[in-house]
């Protein structure tokens, strides 16, 4: 295998339904926990969870006068609980019900001396079955999760050089797991129109705060391909977005979800998937500023502008 093909791998998303939608439980189940102890963030930015070099991570979330941390170690198939205290804790990641897994996290917490109040119902989602009830989710392919890491720690570094060449207010690379999707997003700096919601069990007031601001948002996510899809959109989306020529070939608008697809089995097969994500990234967000007159010059830079000096400096 070349490096391509086992740094892009491929996994279908047909192939690991069950383990997916149970890890979505699981990932949503954490992602309370810390929204319960961050303070709010504009457009939740605090709730979100990040890519980390063993899977993913809450980073350190404040608790009392110290913090803790929540890790899903793909690579170890383990949940990591490390507290500033020095304590630590861990459960194995295997086949179980979405209520075993709450269960025992909370356990793990207690042990810790951390509690954990959340709203116990998992977000954007339709049924919501209570995480305390839900004995339907119950997968977990080690594989198909190491898979999805290894394509979001692809997404990840990609999107992050991307967000370099944006100077304004610009979201970090963190992952939502409401939508369980990849994102960094972009703004203008000027106000939107109040988001109208309707998304499942989510109040129409988060989706208010979130796009609060008019703006540019790429991201990962698997849908939207077979293999999963990056995906690019603006709110509000201005007049002609739609109809802008983007790249790389097999890019395209769907009016289904009102944004542009790059399947991530398009970008995997191309002869340098970095470049044709970067090509997706950039030519989307630029059918987004151009169109909505955003004010370029101010918002956008070079990132390597002091790199000559650092190459002195660093010989």
């Amino acid at each position: 295998m070349t490096m391509t093909t086992t740094s892009w791998p491929g996994l279908r998303v047909s192939d690991w339904t069950p383990t997916r939608e149970t890890l979505h439980m699981w990932t949503q189940i954490v992602g309370k926990i810390r929204m319960a102890h961050a303070p709010l963030l504009n457009h939740w930015w605090q709730v979100t969870l990040y890519v980390s070099p063993r899977g993913l991570t809450t980073s350190a979330v404040p608790y009392g006068t110290g913090a803790f941390e929540i890790e899903f170690d793909f690579l170890a198939h383990r949940l990591e609980v490390r507290s500033s205290d020095g304590g630590t804790q861990s459960i194995p990641l295997r086949p179980m019900p979405v209520a075993e897994f709450y269960a025992q996290v909370l356990d793990l917490l207690g042990r810790l001396g951390i509690e954990a109040e959340i709203r116990p119902l998992p977000n954007e989602v339709e049924p919501a079955i209570p995480f305390a009830e839900d004995h339907v989710h119950a997968s977990y392919d080690g594989e198909a999760a190491a898979l999805f890491w290894r394509q979001l720690l692809q997404a990840d570094r990609v999107m992050g050089e991307f967000r370099s060449h944006f100077v304004g207010k610009v979201s970090p690379v963190h992952f939502f797991w409401g939508g369980m999707d990849l994102a960094c997003t972009r703004f203008s700096g000027r106000p939107a129109p109040p988001h109208p919601g309707g998304v499942p069990n989510c109040g129409d007031w988060v989706m208010v705060e979130g796009y609060s601001r008019e703006l540019s948002s790429c991201g990962f996510w698997p849908g939207g391909g077979e293999e999963g899809a990056f995906y690019s959109y603006a709110y509000p989306a201005p007049d002609g977005f739609a109809a802008q020529p983007v790249g790389p070939d097999g890019a395209f608008y769907s009016p289904e979800f009102q944004q542009f697809l790059l399947p991530y089995e398009v970008a995997r097969a191309a002869p340098d998937p970095d470049r044709a994500v970067a090509d997706f990234l950039h030519t989307t967000y630029e059918a987004a500023a151009v169109r909505g007159r955003w004010d370029r010059s101010a918002l956008e830079d070079d990132p390597r502008r002091w790199h000559p000096i650092t190459q002195e400096t660093a010989t």
